[in-house]
C-alpha cells in the first residue's frame, strides 16, 4: 500500500510517499480502506521535530516513521471480536499513520455521518473532538453562558463556534477580516475582526475564553473574564522549534497564579462515544465540517506547507482515492 513516511525532522519535504505492506487486523481491530484524511497542527509539530515532541517521538529522528491521524473510509475487514462495525460500513476516526491507503484501528472508529463526504468526515476527528471535549468537558460550558472563541476560523475554531451554539451558548468569534462572514454563517452571535478591533478592550466579559490562537498576555486576557470564568488553552502560536507553543503557555499559566479565574489546558482523545456524538450533531444539521481545500496523498508536502502558513479557513483535507 502507499503511505506517507518520514525518517528525519524538518520541512514538509522530509515527507515521502512510500510502499509498505498492507496491515492485517488483530481479532479486536478493524481494517479500513482510507478514502480521505486531513492535516492537523499535531502532525506539523511531529514533522518539524518540536523539542518537547521529541521526548516521546524520538530525539534525533522519528521512532515511528508513519504520520497522520484523521481518517474516513470503508471497513474492509474486521477481527473476530469486533461487533460495532462490519465490512462495507463507512467509518471515521483516528489512528497514527492515517496518511495511507489502509489503517488498522481498535476503538477510535465509528460510523461516519451519512450526510457528508469522505473528505468532510475526515476533517472531523481531531479538530471536532478538540472543540467538543474542550467546550463540554474542560470548559463545562452551559446553555445561556457567554463564550469567546479566539481563532474562530481555523480547523478547531469552525467546529467550536458551531458546537458552542449547539450547547446553547452566546458565542463571540474572533477572526481576521476575510473570515468574518464565514464565522457569522457558522452561527456566531458576535464577530470581532482582530485587525480592526482589540477584543480585550471591548468591555465585554465571558464565562469561558476558548483560546485557540493564543498570543496574548494574561493581563490582557483577564480583562475579558468574569470573576469565576474559565480560561481554556486550546492552541498557541507556533513559536520556536524547542518549546513551540509552550513559549506562550508557560508565562500565561504563571501569570494566572492566584487568580479567581480557572486556567486550564484542553487535552483531547479520540473515543467512539464522542465520534458518535459528533455524528449525531452533523446529521442533525447543527454542525458541518468546513474544508478549505483538498490535496492528493502524493502532494502531502504542499498540504503541510499550506497548513504551516496558518491561514486555512477550516480544515485541509487529503484525498486518497482507490
Amino acid at each position: 500500500m502507499k503511505a506517507i513516511t518520514y525518517h528525519q525532522y524538518g520541512s514538509p519535504e522530509v515527507l515521502e510517499l512510500s510502499e509498505l505492506d498492507k496491515p492485517q487486523p488483530s481479532e479486536e481491530e478493524v481494517l479500513v480502506r482510507v478514502k480521505a484524511s486531513s492535516v492537523n497542527p499535531v502532525e506539523w509539530y511531529g514533522m518539524i521535530g518540536l523539542g518537547v515532541a521529541r521526548l516521546q517521538g524520538g530525539w534525533l529522528r522519528p521512532k515511528q516513521p508513519r504520520i497522520g491521524t484523521d481518517f474516513a473510509g470503508v471497513v474492509e475487514e474486521v477481527g473476530a471480536k469486533v461487533t460495532h462495525v462490519q465490512p462495507g460500513d463507512k467509518v471515521y476516526g483516528g489512528r497514527n499513520g492515517a496518511f495511507a491507503e489502509y489503517v488498522c484501528v481498535r476503538n477510535a472508529v465509528a460510523q461516519m455521518p451519512k450526510n457528508v463526504s469522505f473528505e468532510e468526515a475526515a476533517a472531523v476527528p481531531v479538530a471536532g473532538l478538540t472543540a467538543l471535549q474542550g467546550l463540554r468537558d474542560h470548559g463545562e460550558l452551559q446553555a445561556g453562558q457567554k463564550v469567546l472563541i479566539n481563532g474562530a476560523s481555523g480547523g478547531v475554531g469552525t467546529f467550536a463556534v458551531q458546537i458552542a451554539k449547539a450547547l446553547g451558548a452566546e458565542v463571540t468569534g474572533v477572526c481576521s477580516t476575510r473570515n468574518v462572514e464565514q464565522t457569522r454563517k457558522l452561527g456566531a452571535d458576535h464577530v470581532v475582526d482582530y485587525s480592526k478591533e482589540d477584543f480585550t478592550q471591548r468591555g465585554e466579559q465571558y464565562d469561558l475564553f476558548f483560546d485557540i490562537a493564543g498570543g496574548r498576555a494574561w493581563r490582557d486576557c483577564r480583562r475579558v473574564l468574569k470573576k469565576e470564568a474559565t480560561f481554556l488553552i486550546v492552541g498557541a502560536p507556533k513559536g520556536g522549534k524547542l518549546l513551540g507553543p509552550l513559549r506562550y503557555i508557560i508565562p500565561l499559566r504563571l501569570g494566572a497564579v492566584g487568580a479567581s479565574q480557572r486556567v486550564k489546558f484542553s487535552p483531547s482523545q479520540i473515543t467512539r462515544e464522542d465520534l458518535d456524538a459528533l455524528r449525531e450533531m452533523i446529521e442533525a444539521g447543527k454542525v458541518r465540517p468546513v474544508v478549505d481545500r483538498s490535496y492528493r496523498l502524493a502532494d502531502i508536502a504542499e498540504a503541510m506547507a499550506y497548513l504551516g502558513k496558518g491561514h486555512a479557513q477550516g480544515k485541509v483535507a487529503i484525498s486518497i482515492p482507490g
